[in-house]
């Protein structure tokens, strides 16, 4: 039986978007949380990203300004090959049927991870798309992002651009410097008519590559802490080397390799690849030390 109902799939298709409850059960939810927070209470004692991933680079990625009191543990690399919890979630979940019924039958995995903005923190997204980051021989690429806890829109929000996932790829090279973002103009634009992406925890968002987005910095008391899957159709090939490499890269988690390859025509300027974390990257001041 489908996840989706075809009017669920019809508005993925047009708005580039779709979010939709429940995407994973209760028990999967507390597993989610639990490995989190345990995470974070680990944080307190490092003062600097730690960890590490199959590349060498920090698991653990922290905000600039964190402490033991007012920790700010922004992302988690691979989450899946540390926690059966998240390993499930992105395998056996209704997330991934979702994902399914909108480029499947044949899905595999590219990379996940965890975009958090604890209470206080600073973290912010610049406006950009994700297919630049990780282009592919086609664009059926999808970027889940399960709300692991209640996502509101005091607490730094997914903000997209609707259909703008049928438009342009914006470049996120401005002036020869590879900022992660689009330029401030177009951002600006964008910005106007955004609509944000909030519900329950539990909740994901069906996000295409090519769209849009971006999202402010976490102005409430509440946590906003993404486990983020991206999931490809099996027929799309990466380009460019992962950005957020994992040992669990090309996994099917519905289907099988057919062994194909299906292109679509595009351009775009070859991502540069990241020596710390992507929020180094958009960060001007974090960049200037990398």
């Amino acid at each position: 039986m489908p996840a989706l109902t075809q009017d669920q799939i019809d508005t993925f298709w047009r708005d580039g978007v779709l979010t939709v409850e429940n995407a994973v059960t209760p028990e999967q939810l507390a597993g989610l949380k639990r490995d989190f927070d345990g995470w974070v209470d680990e944080s307190r004692h490092q003062s600097e990203p730690y960890g590490e991933t199959i590349d060498g680079r920090p698991r653990y990625d922290l905000q600039p300004g964190h402490t033991a009191d007012k920790p700010a543990l922004r992302r988690v690399q691979a989450p899946t090959e540390v926690s059966s919890a998240y390993y499930d979630a992105m395998t056996a979940s209704r997330m991934a049927e979702m994902v399914a019924d909108l480029i499947g039958p044949d899905v595999k995995l590219h990379h996940t991870k965890i975009n958090s903005k604890l209470p206080g923190a600073a973290t912010e997204v610049k406006w950009h798309q994700d297919f630049p980051f990780t282009p592919h021989t086609n664009s059926d690429v999808v970027t889940a992002l399960l709300m692991v806890d209640e996502v509101t829109p005091e607490n730094g929000p997914l903000e997209v651009a609707l259909g703008s996932h049928t438009g342009t790829l914006h470049s996120i090279w401005q002036d020869g410097v590879f900022t992660g973002a689009i330029d401030d103009a177009t951002a600006a634009e964008m910005q106007a008519n955004a609509v944000q992406s909030t519900g329950p925890a539990g909740t994901v968002c069906l996000m295409h590559t090519r769209l849009a987005h971006g999202s402010a910095p976490n102005r409430s008391s509440q946590p906003r802490t993404l486990f983020i899957c991206v999931y490809s159709a099996g027929d799309a090939v990466p380009l460019t080397p992962n950005p957020v490499p994992t040992e669990h890269q090309g996994l099917f988690v519905s289907g099988t390799d057919k062994g194909q390859i299906r292109t679509e025509a595009y351009q775009i300027e070859r991502p540069q690849y990241p020596k710390t974390s992507f929020f180094a990257q958009q960060s001007t001041e974090e960049r200037t030390r990398m």
